[in-house]
């Protein structure tokens, strides 16, 4: 991936972590998205849910930049908790959530335009690549 999308991205999520609204909002927004989702989500601790979004959302960033193990290193833990095997978390969901957390970037980030949402969205594709693989 090239360094001027790992940038804007970077900048981003520094930006939107700043903002303790980021997370709930998004949160708001996935919800909102299909009844599916509300249901998947009908008993989860969303303060904790906020917290391992937070988290999951800078390990891609490593996950990208690590030319050398990539997302298997970063998120292997993470896409077998997502996998058939534990919350059976499907491809049907991915759509949703990345939809999602691009509104979520275009409401709470100042500086979100086109450039900044591409370069999400290609930071997340990359892990919804490798959590899909382990499915």
């Amino acid at each position: 991936m090239d360094k001027a999308a790992l940038s804007l991205y970077e900048a981003s999520l520094t930006r939107c972590s700043a903002n303790p609204r980021f997370t709930e909002r998004f949160y708001e927004i996935f919800l909102a998205s299909s009844p599916r989702v509300a249901e998947k989500f009908a008993h989860t601790d969303f303060v904790r849910q906020r917290q391992a979004l937070d988290a999951s959302l800078h390990l891609m960033l490593s996950a990208v930049t690590d030319e050398t193990h990539g997302p298997d290193r970063f998120l292997r833990e993470l896409a077998d908790r997502h996998s058939r095997r534990e919350l059976s978390i499907g491809a049907e969901f991915y759509d949703y959530w990345l939809d999602s957390l691009l509104a979520a970037v275009r409401e709470i980030d100042p500086e979100c335009d086109e450039a900044v949402c591409q370069a999400w969205e290609r930071v997340m594709m990359v892990g919804i690549g490798y959590m899909l693989s382990r499915y």
